[in-house]
């Protein structure tokens, strides 16, 4: 690996000196780095990207959400470290990431492949604005504590009404965020399905529904107030009364270097459940 790249967390305190002790470690091993500290998706330059062999990302899975649209296009793998909250996408903690890097200098390592989500926004013909997600796209009222209906149709063909708070159409990465909290299944990240679950579903169908990855969803919107189409919680856009929502699976995979071995999911998601990973 030639460049690496360190993508900080302005907002956390911790993240600015562990990307200099970052940057000297990886110097000592004669690997050119470069840093950025962006907040928008705009502000992180799109020059570095194509000669990079790896993106450590210093926070947590906000953090790794944004990165992962920056990265994507480029082929770009992503190695976390957690100083977020969560960390369910993080590989590494500011304890140990040395050992870790180190693994995955060496070429000790495994590449993870991650499904995201292409969505697209629509209203009389015209595309308003696409959206990629990595966790979830959500279509979802505003301030006003009113249900919308939401039209699903599945390749082509009406599955069902639902008359909602929202609708959650997720990833397996997705499935331990937004749509657990709804009551969605857990599924592991090796899965490439589609998951849709909605959100305090009225006299409509209220069960988890899960979907081939190559499923065509459209969701037309029916209300008398505001909604917005949210992606990964970070990106949304106003939606009105007859638009449609396209969603697809993304062309390209998210990619994360692991050391880790593949069990690590589960072990991970008990842990931040509050149960012990059992030892035979």
């Amino acid at each position: 690996m030639n460049v690496i790249g360190i993508l900080e967390q302005p907002r956390i305190a911790e993240s600015a000196p562990l990307a200099e002790k970052l940057k000297a470690w990886l110097a000592a091993r004669g690997v050119a780095t470069w840093t950025a500290a962006p907040w928008d998706d705009g502000a992180l330059p799109e020059a570095p990207l194509a000669d990079t062999s790896l993106l450590v990302v210093l926070g947590g899975d906000g953090s790794t959400l944004r990165a992962a649209r920056w990265t994507v296009p480029h082929d770009v793998p992503i190695f976390g470290i957690n100083i977020g909250r969560v960390g369910f996408l993080s590989e590494a903690t500011p304890d140990n990431w040395p050992d870790k890097l180190e693994r995955v200098l060496g070429g000790d390592y495994w590449m993870e492949r991650r499904l995201l989500l292409h969505a697209e926004l629509w209203r009389e013909g015209q595309l308003i604005k696409p959206f990629v997600a990595l966790n979830e796209a959500v279509i979802g009222r505003g301030a006003q504590a009113r249900v919308i209906r939401l039209h699903l149709r599945v390749d082509g063909d009406l599955v069902t009404t639902y008359i909602a708070d929202a609708l959650i159409v997720a990833t397996p990465t997705g499935s331990t965020a937004y749509a657990m909290a709804a009551g969605g299944p857990l599924m592991p990240p090796q899965l490439q399905n589609l998951l849709i679950v909605p959100v305090a579903a009225h006299l409509s169908l209220n069960r988890p529904l899960v979907l081939h990855e190559n499923a065509r969803i459209s969701i037309q919107v029916e209300m008398s107030h505001e909604a917005f189409l949210t992606a990964d919680g970070q990106k949304s856009e106003p939606v009105f009364s007859g638009d449609e929502v396209l969603i697809t699976k993304y062309e390209r995979a998210c990619r994360f270097a692991r050391v880790e071995s593949p069990g690590y999911f589960y072990r991970r998601l008990m842990g931040r459940l509050g149960f012990s990973w059992p030892h035979v």
